[in-house]
């Protein structure tokens, strides 16, 4: 898919001083509790526009939390959660509703509507929120079926499709909406072990196709080899190991690290 129909996700870095001129998201001090359980403590991190991102490491470590609180499905106790220059936490209910317009989310489970066909899954939200004409969601629609491999499914319904296919098109759902962010959440692990390498597959074409910046959550570590430009380990809320896939997975510092790897390698 050319580049061009997918967002630029370029910044201007007079819109916030402090970040540099590259960065797109920022986590700053950003704590999530729930109950007594601290799942983010005091968080630092960010991501440059246009690069991918994994984040690995124990179930319960605050991978998927950082994902839902960018989907602001959440909201964190304490800390800023900048977008493009733009703060996502704290801010107002309308700011946040713009902010939401940079950033797509592709969910463990499909989530499609069931009474719709594959066609309007992906129509309806650019339409809506987007305000863009149904003529120009369409051909974006059938763009972007065609390239997940499902230009031949406009009329199904999610329930005539296998799962793998039921994820393909919450992809194209997602960029639909032309985010300058993608956000992924173990998107294979709710499929059975023949339909992964086509899911991945398109993540792979989409990474090496466009700018759009990733942030993914995944146990797939050959995946992440591939397309990381940066690989975050977490563990207990913090993120104990960074660096480029070559140095995570081939030499890692932390024996913690090389402890989790062990696992699930």
């Amino acid at each position: 898919m050319p580049t061009d129909t997918l967002p630029n996700p370029g910044t201007n870095p007079e819109k916030n001083p402090a970040r540099s001129a590259g960065e797109l998201i920022r986590l700053e001090q950003v704590t999530k509790r729930f109950g007594s359980n601290t799942v983010l403590d005091h968080l630092d991190f960010s991501v440059d526009a246009g690069k991918h991102v994994t984040l690995i490491g124990p179930s319960g470590s605050g991978k998927t939390t950082i994902l839902r609180l960018l989907m602001t499905l959440l909201k964190p106790d304490e800390g800023t959660i900048t977008v493009d220059g733009q703060q996502l936490f704290p801010a107002s209910d309308k700011q946040v509703r713009e902010v939401r317009k940079k950033i797509g989310m592709v969910f463990q489970q499909f989530n499609l509507f069931p009474n719709m066909t594959v066609l309007r899954n992906i129509t309806e939200a650019p339409v809506t929120v987007l305000g863009m004409s149904k003529d120009e969601a369409v051909e974006r629609a059938k763009g972007l079926l065609d390239m997940v491999g499902l230009a031949d499914k406009c009329d199904a319904h999610p329930a005539q499709l296998s799962g793998g296919q039921q994820q393909r098109v919450a992809i194209a759902r997602a960029l639909a909406m032309r985010p300058q962010v993608l956000l992924l959440d173990e998107v294979t692990s709710a499929l059975d072990p023949e339909l992964v390498a086509g899911v991945l597959d398109v993540l792979r074409d989409i990474a090496r196709s466009t700018d759009i910046t990733m942030l993914c959550v995944t146990h797939e570590m050959n995946f992440a080899r591939d397309i990381s430009d940066q690989v975050l380990m977490f563990d207990s809320g913090r993120i104990i190991e960074s660096g480029t896939p070559e140095k995570i997975f081939s030499d890692p510092e932390l024996d913690r690290t090389r402890e989790f790897l062990s696992a699930v390698l």
